[in-house]
């Protein structure tokens, strides 16, 4: 289980690296404005996830 929950965060980080990426790549490429919100919506979206998920290993690890 520890070693499950050592991978949370980095593949929660790297989930919003990666959509943060594909949305600035369309942007900067002059592609569709609206594939580039919702990208942007999915990039806020991951990052709070990633947010709770960075707060429950803490907390897990504080247990």
């Amino acid at each position: 289980m520890n070693r499950f929950v050592d991978l949370l965060v980095p593949i929660a980080v790297v989930a919003v690296a990666f959509v943060l990426l594909l949305g600035l790549v369309n942007m900067l490429r002059g592609g569709n404005a609206n594939r580039s919100q919702h990208l942007m919506r999915l990039r806020v979206l991951l990052q709070f996830i990633a947010i709770i998920v960075i707060m429950g290993v803490i907390w897990w690890r504080a247990v």
